[in-house]
């Protein structure tokens, strides 16, 4: 399996964390030297593991803002 590549560019901040140090991470990241994207997935302490998460451009994390603020939490 090829090496994933990643440069975070900006941590806006953890979601969560997990017993066993993991945290949910809202963070911009360019994945592979591509064009950054919004990023929300689990990582481990010092970044060495990542979980799966899911990418957003900026379009999608602006709709998925707005259907978060539309709801009644």
């Amino acid at each position: 399996m090829a090496e994933i590549k990643f440069d975070i560019i900006k941590n806006f901040g953890a979601l969560s964390e997990s017993p066993k140090g993991w945290k949910k991470e809202l963070n911009y990241i360019s994945w592979n030297a591509r064009e950054a994207k919004y990023d929300i997935r689990d990582w481990a302490p010092e970044y060495a593991k990542m979980g799966k998460g899911i990418t957003l451009t900026k379009e999608e994390l602006k709709k998925l803002r707005d259907l978060l603020n539309d709801m009644d939490l």
